[in-house]
């Protein structure tokens, strides 16, 4: 009611008192963008997957990574890659034609159908597959149908009937999928990722304080900090974009002032937030 009259009842000479006295709006075909629709679902999929992934590799979302890397039949066209970016703080999307360099494999034997066909060959068995490449054997699957052991003179085929295949992220990348998309997150950071996740934690906590102390959103302050060697070169590095972020006119040490002590990714920080 309160966002009728303020866009339409204060304002259009003739409307309904009340949204709830309007006829409801009627349906226009010539509206609706089915690419849009699309365009959206596929970005939603690939935010919710993209999330999943932080979530299993513990990388919270205010760290940035360096690349996202999606799987799928459907493309999006540039001005949607950036919402996806914007969405999962991430500096570049790449497409791949299929999911091959973002999943491993291992196997063991399946001993329902294996077990009374080897014997005592399963322990040779089973330390043979997990030794095998994860890759190069499911390929070997998927062409042939079969994998061949071949222990103490007998060579055994195993189809995937006869194994136990687990899947799971090839190493540096962090992978999930649904039926029709997969998105892997490149889980490498660099020196200038740790520095600007490091960055954007500071400037979250720095708002909560600016906030838990009552400032007005124009409010200017100074910060004042005490931390480590590695904290401490991150806001030299990034002053000017910390200062613009939270409206502060300088940075300085703490000195002999008391503050606001966090932990932030593992570093012992305390910070002070004066209105100036």
């Amino acid at each position: 009611e309160t966002i009728y009259q303020n866009l339409i009842g204060k304002r259009i000479q003739g409307a309904p008192e009340s949204v709830h006295l309007a006829d409801f709006p009627e349906y226009r075909e010539d509206r609706i963008d089915i690419e849009l629709e699309q365009q959206m679902k596929l970005v939603l999929d690939i935010v919710v997957l993209g999330r999943a992934a932080r979530n299993a590799s513990a990388i919270k979302n205010r760290q940035p990574l360096s690349e996202i890397l999606v799987v799928s039949e459907v493309k999006l066209s540039d001005e949607y890659i950036g919402i996806v970016l914007d969405e999962l703080n991430i500096k570049n999307l790449r497409w791949l034609e299929g999911a091959g360099e973002l999943l491993d494999y291992s196997f063991k034997p399946q001993l329902r159908t294996l077990g009374q066909r080897m014997g005592k060959d399963i322990p040779a068995a089973q330390k043979m597959l997990s030794e095998l490449s994860g890759r190069d054997t499911m390929a070997e699957l998927n062409d042939r149908g079969f994998i061949t052991l071949e222990i103490d003179g007998t060579a055994y085929e195993l189809s995937t009937d006869d194994l136990l295949i687990e899947e799971q992220s090839a190493a540096g990348y962090a992978a999930e999928s649904n039926a029709n998309l997969t998105v892997a997150l490149a889980t490498e950071l660099t020196a200038d990722l740790i520095e600007e996740g490091l960055m954007r934690e500071i400037v979250s906590k720095v708002q909560n304080m600016r906030k838990d102390a009552g400032f007005e959103v124009l409010d200017r302050i100074r910060l004042y900090y005490e931390a480590d060697t590695e904290i401490e070169t991150m806001l030299s590095n990034r002053n000017e974009e910390i200062s613009t972020d939270i409206l502060a006119v300088e940075i300085l040490k703490l000195g002999d002032r008391s503050g606001k002590k966090w932990n932030i990714n593992g570093h012992n920080v305390t910070l002070l937030v004066e209105k100036i």
